[in-house]
C-alpha cells in the first residue's frame, strides 16, 4: 500500500512540473520566431507567473484549509489551466495573449504548493515520515520538466503551438488523475476568533518590521528577477545562433531545448550537495555562493558558443542546478530557523511570494524594457553577450550587497538533523 501510494504520488508530481515544463522554456521561441511580436510585450509574459503568485496560493491555501477537499481544488484548477492551454494557439494578438496565459497562470501556480499539501495531506495520513519520504517524491516533478523539455524539442514544437497542446492536454490529464487521489479533507485550523489578518496570512508581513527579515525578503525579491531572466530567455538565445552561418546546423541550435534542460539535471545534483554546504558554511555563504553561481551563469552565457564556447554554455548549465537550489532551498531553512511556528507556513508563503511574485515581476517587466530600448543592434536583433554581461553584473551587485548588508552567524547545531 505504502509503495503505491508514493507512486502515485510521483506521477502526480512528474506530471504537475511536465505541465510547465512543456512550454516555459520555449515560449519565447514562440513569441519572436512564431509570431514575431516584441521584447518589451514579452516581459509582460512572465509576469504573469509573478502576479498570480502574490495573491492564488495564498487564496486557495485558505479554500483548502476551510471548505474543499485539497485535491479536488487542485483537480479544478488543472481543469480550467488546462483548457485555457488549449487556446492559446488561437490568440494573435499580444495583448490578448497577455490575459489568457495570466488566467492560465492564475489556475497553475497555486497548484505547485496544493500539490504539496496534498502529498503532505496523504502520506501524513498514512503514518510516514513526510521529512524523509517526500524528497525522493518530488524529485520526479523535475524529471517532468526535463522530460517535457525534451519532449517539446524533440517533436519539432518549441517554436510552434504544439508545445500548449501538449502542456493543455497533460493538465486535463492530471485534473481527471486528482480526483481519484485519495481524500484530502479541509484541516479547519482557523478559529472563531481568529483576527482577518490571520485568517488570510497577513501576520507575516510583520516579518517586514525587523531589519534582517526585511533585508532577507529584499535580497530574495532580487534573486527572484535572476531566476526569471534564464527562464525567459535562456533557450531564445541558445536557438537565435542559426542566425550566424558557421552555427546555423549546430546541435546547440537543432536541440537548444535539451541543452538547456542540464540546469534542471544539474538541479536534481545539488540538491543532494546542499546538507553538507549547509552544516559546513552556514546559510549566509550558501545563499552568497549561489548569487555568485549566478554571475558565472550569465557570463559564461556571455561568451559561449556552439563550437569552441560550448564548454562555456554546457558549465552555465551545471552552475545553475547551484545558483538555483543553494538559495531556494537554503532560504526556505532560514524562514523555517527563524520565524515564530504560528506564522511559519505564512512566511514560506511570503518567500515565495518575494521570489516567485514581486521578484517575477519586476524581473520580467524590467528586462523586456531594458532590453527592447538599450541591447538591440542595428539589424534588430537582440546584443546577447551585453544582455547576459548586464545580467551578470546586476548579480554581482546583489551579491555584494549583501555580503555587506546581511548579518548573520552560523550555527553548526542547526542542521544537526538535516540529513535525517
Amino acid at each position: 500500500m505504502q509503495l503505491s501510494i508514493k507512486n502515485r504520488l510521483i506521477f502526480m508530481n512528474f506530471l504537475q512540473f511536465f505541465i510547465w515544463g512543456s512550454w516555459l522554456i520555449t515560449i519565447a521561441n514562440y513569441w519572436f520566431e512564431t509570431k514575431q511580436w516584441g521584447p518589451a510585450e514579452f516581459g509582460a509574459i512572465f509576469s504573469t507567473l509573478g502576479l498570480s503568485s502574490l495573491f492564488m496560493p495564498t487564496l486557495t491555501g485558505i479554500i483548502a484549509d476551510r471548505w474543499i477537499n485539497a485535491e479536488k481544488l487542485y483537480g479544478v484548477l488543472h481543469l480550467f489551466g488546462g483548457l485555457i492551454l488549449l487556446c492559446i494557439p488561437m490568440v494573435e494578438d499580444p495583448n490578448t495573449f497577455f490575459w489568457v496565459i495570466f488566467a492560465a497562470m492564475i489556475c497553475y501556480m497555486p497548484t505547485i504548493s496544493l500539490a504539496n499539501s496534498v502529498s503532505y495531506s496523504i502520506l501524513k495520513s498514512r503514518n510516514l515520515d513526510v521529512v524523509k519520504v517526500f524528497p525522493p517524491i518530488r524529485v520526479w516533478g523535475t524529471v517532468g520538466f526535463i522530460v517535457a523539455m525534451w519532449t517539446t524539442n524533440l517533436t519539432g514544437n518549441k517554436a510552434l503551438e504544439g508545445q500548449f497542446y501538449i502542456a493543455g492536454i497533460s493538465a486535463i490529464l492530471l485534473a481527471v488523475y486528482s480526483f481519484t487521489l485519495p481524500v484530502c479533507p479541509p484541516r479547519k485550523q482557523i478559529s472563531k476568533n481568529s483576527t482577518w489578518t490571520e485568517v488570510v496570512g497577513l501576520d507575516a508581513f510583520k516579518l517586514f518590521a525587523k531589519y534582517k527579515m526585511a533585508l532577507f525578503f529584499l535580497f530574495s525579491m532580487m534573486l527572484g528577477a535572476a531566476l526569471q531572466l534564464t527562464n525567459m530567455y535562456g533557450d531564445l538565445y541558445l536557438s537565435e545562433f542559426k542566425n550566424v552561418p558557421a552555427y546555423a546546423d549546430s546541435l546547440v541550435v537543432r536541440y537548444s531545448t535539451i541543452i538547456m534542460s542540464i540546469s534542471q539535471v544539474s538541479e536534481t545534483l545539488f540538491i543532494l550537495a546542499i546538507p553538507f554546504f549547509l552544516k559546513r558554511f552556514g546559510i549566509k555563504q550558501v545563499m552568497l555562493i549561489s548569487m555568485f553561481a549566478w554571475v558565472l551563469r550569465f557570463g559564461l552565457f556571455a561568451f559561449g558558443d556552439p563550437a569552441e564556447g560550448l564548454w562555456m554554455i554546457i558549465v552555465s548549465c551545471v552552475v545553475y542546478g547551484m545558483a538555483f537550489d543553494f538559495f531556494n532551498i537554503s532560504g526556505s531553512l532560514f524562514v523555517e530557523s527563524t520565524t515564530d511556528s504560528r506564522i511559519r507556513s505564512s512566511a514560506q508563503g511570503l518567500f515565495m511570494m518575494m521570489t516567485n511574485g514581486v521578484g517575477a515581476i519586476f524581473g520580467s517587466y524590467t528586462s523586456g524594457i531594458l532590453i527592447d530600448k538599450f541591447f538591440k543592434l542595428s539589424n534588430g536583433a537582440n546584443d546577447w553577450q551585453n544582455i547576459w554581461l548586464a545580467f551578470a553584473a546586476y548579480s554581482l551587485v546583489v551579491a555584494i550587497l549583501f555580503a555587506i548588508f546581511f548579518k548573520h552567524k552560523h550555527n553548526s547545531i542547526e542542521f544537526q538533523d538535516f540529513n535525517h
